[in-house]
């Protein structure tokens, strides 16, 4: 079902490409706008992963350079019967994490050193599990590929503003129509990144809470991590906001429109769920720093 989505999704974010290359340069435009879309499409479903990573600085660890937090993915990937993930860290003050990758044998998992400093043993499987939630589920190659058509389809938008393309007198709408369309093309891609987010972390939740075991260990992480992520700035996540969705807590900090394009559901609603699954071990976890 998730490899249909992922073919439904690249197909509407190729038709913005359409769209856009059309309003810029009539036909001509979306026969370019079509090659691009077809070469940006074979990119980021080989290499969108190693581009994200790359993004947010990440470094790979091992046993040997991080040997309690590679044991615990370790752990956890075994009690989820998953292969055993690669491991990445990225030096971000913010306290969060994502996974990608285009299959579960071809998995990531990334952490901020943040979220290292920020939370305890237990809270820190919490989001690891519900990091491999997504790799199980195989979100990872849809939110992943988002992620990087988004972000090419914003890359263009503004290039065609920048450039004037309305001013091109074979547009075939003009400039107010060239203005709409590279407002438009930005937002049309954060709601189709939304629209594929919502759900699916409340289902990454469900499964990390049945890795682990226990639904408070997460629940206590996404309290201590939405409170920090308010306070902390992710400038990597500022400046390609496009990426959002990937992480477990939301990393903007924008207000006014911003609210309306959020890619995750509100956390007081994912910690109730939790609590609703603990039932009566719906217990608070220890606090203090992971390590």
């Amino acid at each position: 079902m998730n490899t249909f989505r992922t073919g439904i999704l690249m197909a509407a974010l190729t038709g913005l490409f359409l769209a856009l290359g059309g309003a810029l340069g009539g036909v001509q435009g979306m026969a370019i706008a079509l090659a691009f879309a077809c070469a940006t499409n074979l990119f980021a479903y080989w290499n969108s992963d190693k581009v994200l990573l790359s993004m947010y600085g990440a470094r790979e660890v091992d046993a040997q350079s991080a040997p309690d937090l590679y044991r615990l993915v370790q752990q956890l990937a075994a009690k989820a019967g998953l292969p055993m993930p690669r491991v990445y860290i990225t030096d971000n003050p913010q306290p969060n994490a994502f996974a990608t990758g285009r299959s579960p044998e071809h998995a990531a998992v990334c952490v901020t050193s943040g979220l290292l400093n920020q939370v305890n043993q237990e809270e820190l499987a919490g989001v690891l599990a519900h990091e491999l939630g997504h790799v199980k589920h195989r979100d990872t190659l849809t939110m992943t590929i988002t992620a990087v058509m988004a972000g090419a389809i914003s890359m263009l938008a503004n290039m065609a503003f920048f450039m004037g393309g309305g001013r091109d007198r074979n547009n075939p709408l003009g400039f107010v129509g060239m203005l709409l369309v590279t407002l438009l093309a930005p937002i049309a891609a954060v709601l189709v990144q939304a629209a594929i987010s919502r759900s699916r972390e409340f289902d990454a939740d469900k499964a990390g809470a049945e890795i682990t075991g226990r639904p408070m260990w997460l629940a206590s992480a996404l309290s201590e991590i939405d409170h920090a992520a308010q306070r902390i700035e992710n400038y990597p996540a500022d400046a390609n906001p496009a990426t959002a969705h990937m992480f477990i807590i939301n990393p903007l900090h924008g207000g006014g429109l911003a609210g309306l394009f959020s890619s995750h559901p509100s956390t007081e609603e994912r910690i109730a769920r939790l609590r609703a699954m603990a039932g009566g071990a719906a217990v608070p976890v220890r606090k203090g720093p992971w390590g």
